[in-house]
């Protein structure tokens, strides 16, 4: 079992950046995959950003360019700097993790990201 635990969510105005980081319980390894995930009211839940084997991303297209996701293996973190930030952003963002090779996904509680115009 991972759990995993997202912080960094808050209201911030258009144009301005906020930074996630999410921190699983155990060690995770480059062939994992971590990202993360949003859900806004009535929409969804829609993959925002992922990192996988070899470092290779992903970006939903309405993001590109804006966000930039990171992770560190050895601590187990993963983080999504958000800059630009607009109010279609806005959503519940949720950590994700599934381990390489397996179908088992765990998902973080979620953090409220708030964006006002």
């Amino acid at each position: 079992q991972v759990q995993l635990v997202e912080s960094g969510g808050g209201l911030v105005q258009a144009g301005g950046s906020l930074r996630l980081s999410c921190a699983a319980s155990k060690r995770t390894f480059s062939a994992d995959i971590m990202g993360w995930y949003r859900q806004a009211p009535g929409r969804q839940r829609e993959r925002v950003a992922t990192m996988m084997s070899g470092g290779s991303t992903y970006y939903v297209d309405s993001v590109k360019a804006r966000f930039a996701i990171s992770r560190n293996n050895a601590r187990a973190t993963v983080d999504l700097q958000m800059d630009s930030l607009q109010p279609e952003d806005t959503a519940v963002y949720y950590c994700y993790y599934r381990i390489f090779g397996r179908a088992t996904e765990y998902w973080g509680r979620g953090t409220q990201v708030t964006v006002s115009s």
